[in-house]
């Protein structure tokens, strides 16, 4: 039986909609409907307030099934000294207005790279050239790209190509075998189902999911087996 796993979820209530999602019952419940086995979630208020505010309320999740990911800021007004413990964080460079190429960005990065954690990084937080020094200089970590969509995939096509490191999530990836063309040439193991809600639709992520015109092993590998991969610390 295929395990599906969102690798790109929010919890919590949005500054601009009312959303089913606002608290653990419901995100749960959206997860049933869809037939979603589990869910990397961070905090709305991790995003749209005060990044340590919102991984604060991720400690009183309960739910097995939603799978906490910290954001991070790195620096002396950051989030704090990382200390571990999760596989995957999200970093919102943009957002929470610091650089991603400076020094303590620099520094985050090595530390995340050196435990095994990957991350999670929308493509509107950061510029392909900044994608591009990231991953040219190492130690870095695995980063999994969300949110690119019909007006990257040019941009998204030559990081892929240049960077092994790098992965995409399957949010925005809409079009007619978006998906199927980027796993036929970059490989299956290098894309990972997320939905992006309920900020962005969690439907059609999924209908698509169940459409797959790829082998049995590979659509596998993009529902969840990358994403348990990830999570679990392998290669």
């Amino acid at each position: 039986m295929t395990v599906v796993v969102d690798i790109n979820r929010t919890l919590g209530p949005l500054p601009h909609d009312d959303v089913p999602t606002r608290d653990e019952a419901g995100l749960v419940a959206e997860l049933d409907r869809l037939r979603i086995d589990t869910a990397c979630v961070i905090h709305s208020y991790a995003v749209h307030g005060d990044p340590r505010d919102g991984n604060e309320q991720l400690d009183l999740v309960g739910d097995r099934r939603l799978r906490p990911v910290p954001v991070l800021v790195p620096g002396p007004l950051g989030t704090g000294p990382w200390a571990g413990g999760a596989p995957l964080v999200r970093l919102c460079p943009r957002q929470h207005g610091w650089s991603v190429t400076g020094p303590h960005a620099r520094e985050l990065l090595a530390e995340l790279a050196a435990g095994g954690t990957a991350v999670l990084l929308s493509w509107d937080e950061v510029t392909a050239g900044e994608l591009h020094l990231l991953a040219a200089a190492p130690p870095t970590p695995r980063i999994v790209l969300t949110g690119t969509g019909y007006r990257a995939l040019r941009e998204l096509a030559e990081l892929l190509e240049a960077h092994p490191s790098l992965y995409v999530d399957t949010s925005t990836l809409c079009g007619h075998r978006q998906v199927e063309w980027i796993a036929e040439r970059y490989g299956a193991h290098r894309v990972l189902f997320g939905t992006g809600a309920p900020v962005t639709d969690d439907a059609g992520p999924r209908y698509l999911l169940d459409t797959l015109d790829l082998p049995p092993d590979d659509a596998a590998l993009i529902a969840g087996g990358n994403a348990l991969r990830l999570l679990g610390g392998g290669p």
